[in-house]
This record gives structure tokens, C-alpha cells and sequence, in this order.
């Protein structure tokens, strides 16, 4: 499931990344669950844990916000007009006390921060002008003490078929302003001086500038988020195409995106109007829900196909294991008869698809169907590589998926097997019917689960390069349906995440 890891990043986006609103939304079919190919649910148990995160970001926007300098003027009685600035304003010692979320049904997730506390630290300059033309400019250090509520409506919007979170709906409530001047001789009337209308206008420029660092800091983050999904969807040829079907859902104990699921292999792609999606596949019991169609697991393994994947080459000790399952006279003749006295080290067996997989999803698992052949060759000292045994079977595999300790495990629970040609040196009439019934048995026991073994270690080493073992990902389970696969779990964020990315972006 090489693409899973890169729905959860997309998932992870809903609640962490904000971006403006510049987008218009996408046009969709009067049917478009019929497209989708990819389906993903976070449920409010996963919001939940994500919004414990939400604390980095906003702390991020204060820090990087760029505060401009801050001016204005005031007339006064007896002292005349008194001009005023604001400079080299930073923010220090910020601490959020709370953050919750709520997902509000077909409207938005309203995230609401709770007492933020901030010592923002500057320089004042002042200066007037007296009736009597005298003009005094001073500049003193100050400081403003800050609690702030915060409060964010996120819109889920599709932009350029890709999900959109539009968080211009940004609110700042002040519980507390305090200015704080020093070194000056007469902080005392200054301050009350200054307080009352430097405070309006600092309210004005901090909720400007801290929500528009807030989408600087998204739009960076949705960047920085939309290359880790760009770069996990996609295996040198073959991209996973996750634009969107539909429009994004909120309901009030999930969110959910429905995607294309479209599998793109040099340039090419098929159609997908069939889908048996229906919201009713999907429960609410567990965080985070991926529903991947028929189409798209075919679409995978139609690629893989043909981009020459499906090849897997034995040897050695490997070979070994399989010959000698068993020790019997007929094991032993087979063993004879193919190998001619080779040892297993100078000899290499390779099993390929002939054909494109058929992968057909069921409740007892999913069925795989291909015609494959197996072509043993030993490699006599010094001489070229000889053929010994050749064989095409039609196979038919319906395999249990698992995934554990950070490791895809494919079990096969029924297999069967159709030896359509039969080759072997030592016996170029076929004439000794127990060989075959020896090798068919021998694939059947020990050949078909070490395919499958090589082929979930493969995919967990893909899904690994790709920064999936990254992820806490607790209590797993792959369901398979009629037409469509399931993956639910719950999850753990990994912070490592975030801090790459305040690291190297900020």
C-alpha cells in the first residue's frame, strides 16, 4: 500500500496546513463517487490528536511574524501635538494555555486557542511640540504584556483538485495589554500618556500580522507537505494520481476526501466509473480510514507489470529450503533430475509474470490470478548457463494482508495451481508424472509463500524509503470487501515531522 503513507500526510494537512482563500472550487460530475478510486476519513478522535499540534504553528506565526513599525500622533492640552513610533517590535516567552477543535457539519472545523500569553518587546520614540515651540524627543524601551484568545474556521475547499484548507476566517480576542516603559524619567505620565491609544492601534496591526503569519506559515507548511505527498505517490514511472472526485466532507465525527486513485504509468492512465464506494463502508470506531478501490489496486499491479516488477530471482540457500521441503525418493529424483548434480550455489531459479495480474478483492481476502513461470538454469564451471527446468502454471492466490512492527505481510490462505507447460532437460518427454506432481506440490507449499513474503518485504522496504516507519501507527487492520480494500488504525503524530519542517523552512 505504497500510497496510504502519503493519505495520511494529505490528512495531516486538514488541520495543520491554512492557506488563503484565492481558490475556486473544482467542477465535478452529477455522480462522483463512481470516480472515486481513494477514499480518507479522519475521525474526531484523530482531529483531536492532531489539534494537540496545532500549538506549533501558532507559535511559529508569532515568532516569524514581522511586525512593522508602528506610528501616530495625538494632540494634547498644553503640550501641543505629540507624535509617537513604535520599533524593532519581537515577540519573546509565548506559551499557549489550551487548544481545542470542533468539526462542524457541512461548515467548517473551528479551532479555538485558548490564553495566549506574549511579551512583545520594542523601542518608543516620542516627541511634541509645546505652545511654545519647544520640541523634546525621547526614546525609551518597552515592553506589552499580552493573553490573547485565538480562534480559526477552517473551510475545506478543492483547489486545482487538491484539498484546499481556507483559514481567512481568523479571529483575536485581547483579555490583557499592559505597557511597560523604561528607563525614562517620567515612565508614570508617559504611560498613562501612551497606554490608551498606542493599545487600539497595537490591536489592530498584531491581529493584521499574526493571521496573516499564520497563512504565510500554512502556505510554507502545505508546501513543505504537498513534497513529502508528491514524492510518496510516486516510484519512478508509476504515480498514484490523488486529485480529487468531490468535494471535501465535514461532518460533525469525521472529515473526508475522496480522490481520483488513478494510477498514471508513462503518461497513460485508465478511467474509472464504476466505484462501489458508498460512506456507509466506513465506520467511526477507529482515528484514520483509507478505502482503496479494485480499480486502483489492478491499476497498481497492471504498472508494476508493466514496468517489469514482477520478476523474482533464487539462489543458493533459498533454492535449497525449497527442494528439500521434504525428503522422499520422488524429492530426491526431481532434485537429481533438474539440478543433474549441481550444486544449489552455482544454480539461480527466476519466477515471472507472463501476464497482467488479475487482483480481485473479496471478504475472504484478495484473489490474485496471473499465469507465471518459473525457469531453472545451473551454471556448469566454465561453461554457458543451461536451462534445466521450464514451466508456465496458471495460479490463482487469495492472499491475507497485515501489517505489524512496521512490516506489510502478504499470507496466502488458498492457493491453487494449473501446470500449462512443462519443460525439464532431464526428461524432455515428460514421461515420469511424479516430477510435476512433486514441483506443483513444492509451489504450492513453499513457492507461493515465498513469493508473496519477497513481495510484502518489497513493498514494506518501498513504503519505508518513502518515511512510513516514520509514523506511530497503532493496531493496523486491512479488511477486504467485495471490489474495495480497507486499512483503519489509530496513530500517534510524529513531532519529528513538524520540527523538520520549522528546522529547515522558518
Amino acid at each position: 500500500m505504497c500510497w496510504a503513507g502519503r493519505m495520511m500526510l494529505g490528512t495531516f494537512s486538514l488541520l495543520l496546513v491554512l492557506v488563503p482563500t484565492a481558490a475556486a472550487a473544482c467542477e465535478f460530475g452529477p455522480f462522483p463517487y463512481r470516480g472515486t478510486g481513494i477514499v480518507c476519513r479522519m475521525t474526531k478522535p484523530g482531529a483531536l490528536l492532531l489539534n494537540q499540534e496545532t500549538a506549533q504553528v501558532i507559535q511559529a506565526a508569532f515568532r516569524n511574524a514581522k511586525f512593522p513599525n508602528i506610528t501616530g500622533e495625538r494632540s494634547m492640552r498644553l503640550l501641543g501635538r505629540v507624535a509617537y513610533g513604535l520599533s524593532n517590535i519581537q515577540v519573546n516567552d509565548l506559551s499557549i494555555q489550551s487548544s481545542e477543535v470542533e468539526l462542524r457539519e457541512d461548515d467548517a472545523i473551528h479551532i479555538s486557542i485558548k490564553n495566549v500569553t506574549a511579551l512583545f518587546r520594542g523601542t518608543l520614540t516620542y516627541g511634541y511640540a509645546g505652545a511654545w515651540f519647544l520640541q523634546l524627543f525621547h526614546s525609551v524601551d518597552f515592553e506589552i504584556e499580552s493573553s490573547i484568545d485565538l480562534q480559526l474556521n477552517i473551510d475545506l475547499m478543492c483547489q486545482k483538485e487538491l484539498v484546499a484548507p481556507d483559514a481567512s476566517d481568523c479571529y483575536l480576542t485581547f483579555h490583557k495589554l499592559t505597557l511597560h516603559l523604561q528607563g525614562d524619567k517620567q515612565p508614570g505620565w508617559l504611560k498613562q500618556l501612551f497606554t490608551d491609544f498606542i493599545s487600539f492601534t497595537l490591536k489592530l496591526v498584531l491581529k493584521r500580522e499574526v493571521c496573516k503569519e499564520i497563512n504565510a506559515v500554512a502556505q510554507t507548511l502545505t508546501n513543505f507537505i504537498l513534497d513529502l505527498a508528491a514524492n510518496f505517490v510516486r516510484d519512478k514511472d508509476i504515480i498514484v494520481d490523488i486529485s480529487l472526485a468531490s468535494d471535501p466532507v465535514i461532518k460533525a465525527s469525521y472529515i473526508e476526501s475522496h480522490h481520483k486513485g488513478l494510477v498514471v504509468y508513462q503518461n497513460s492512465s485508465s478511467v474509472l466509473s464504476d466505484s462501489v464506494f458508498s460512506p456507509l463502508l466506513l465506520t467511526e470506531s477507529r482515528m484514520l480510514y483509507f478505502w482503496l478501490s479494485q480499480h486502483s489496486l489492478s491499476s497498481l499491479a497492471a504498472a508494476a507489470f508493466s514496468d517489469g516488477r514482477l520478476v523474482l530471482n533464487l539462489g543458493g540457500e533459498k533454492l535449497q529450503e525449497l527442494f528439500e521441503m521434504e525428503d522422499t525418493e520422488v524429492q530426491r529424483k526431481a532434485v537429481q533430475m533438474v539440478f543433474q548434480g549441481t550444486s544449489y550455489n552455482d544454480s539461480v531459479a527466476k519466477v515471472w509474470s507472463l501476464t497482467q495480474p488479475q487482483i480481485s478483492p473479496q471478504p475472504e481476502g484478495t484473489v490474485v490470478r496471473s499465469l507465471v513461470a518459473v525457469e531453472v538454469s545451473i551454471l556448469p564451471t566454465g561453461e554457458e548457463p543451461l536451462v534445466a527446468l521450464y514451466m508456465e502454471q496458471e495460479i490463482t492466490v487469495t492472499i491475507q494482508a497485515t501489517y505489524a512492527e512496521k512490516k506489510l505481510s502478504l499470507q496466502p490462505v488458498d492457493s491453487s495451481i494449473e501446470i500449462k507447460v512443462f519443460k525439464c532437460t532431464a526428461d524432455p518427454s515428460g514421461e515420469d508424472p511424479s516430477i510435476q506432481s512433486f514441483l506443483q506440490n513444492m509451489i504450492l507449499v513453499a513457492g507461493i509463500p515465498e513469493v508473496t513474503s519477497s513481495i510484502g518485504s518489497a513493498l514494506t522496504s518501498l513504503m519505508n524509503s518513502k518515511r512510513l516507519d516514520l509514523f506511530d501507527i497503532i493496531n493496523p487492520e486491512i479488511i477486504t470487501g467485495k471490489g474495495y480494500v480497507i486499512v483503519q488504525l489509530d496513530f500517534g503524530f510524529p513531532s519529528h515531522l513538524l520540527l523538520n519542517f520549522f528546522e529547515k523552512s522558518l
